[in-house]
């Protein structure tokens, strides 16, 4: 996988926490990997029976790199080139599960989370993860359903409520 400025994969202990809690959603799900970066946590679901994953990353040079391994891997994926704000203004598409980790220090979880309500993106009892820097508050309208800290990181599954 290529390497870009900020790029900073999910940890391997936060992201086995995290599947640990989504073994029961995942197999069939479809799933939004915003700000895929690598793609691990996609391509993770993907692993673990998700039917399909949006992948969506401003990065041109990280999005091929995913959308070649989803072609040698023939995985049911769609890749696309774009901001995750820009991509959720157009979105009609319905998600189980969306996963959330933006680069950090940019404050983009609250404006990201108000488009996923406002575009309607999750299914009834869908669910949001996200992964920030330790300490971040949250932005009202999310009820925790499990959160957790691994070094300066916190990860959780949320709601939208």
């Amino acid at each position: 996988m290529p390497d870009a400025p900020g790029l900073r994969p999910t940890p391997d202990r936060a992201r086995e926490t995290l599947f640990n809690w989504l073994q029961p959603v995942i197999p069939g799900a479809c799933c939004l990997d915003l700000f895929a970066g690598t793609g691990a946590l996609g391509f993770e679901a993907l692993s673990r029976g998700a039917a399909h994953v949006h992948f969506v990353d401003n990065n041109a040079v990280l999005a091929d790199a995913i959308q070649a391994l989803a072609q040698t891997l023939a995985a049911d994926a769609t890749v696309l080139t774009s901001t995750a704000g820009d991509w959720l203004q157009m979105n009609t598409d319905r998600f189980d599960v969306i996963f959330l980790d933006p680069p950090f220090g940019q404050d983009l979880i609250a404006g990201i989370i108000s488009l996923i309500g406002e575009r309607h993106c999750l299914k009834p009892g869908g669910l949001v993860y996200i992964e920030s820097e330790r300490g971040i508050v949250l932005p009202p309208g999310l009820e925790i359903k499990k959160q957790k800290t691994a070094g300066d990181v916190q990860f959780g599954l949320y709601e939208l409520i």
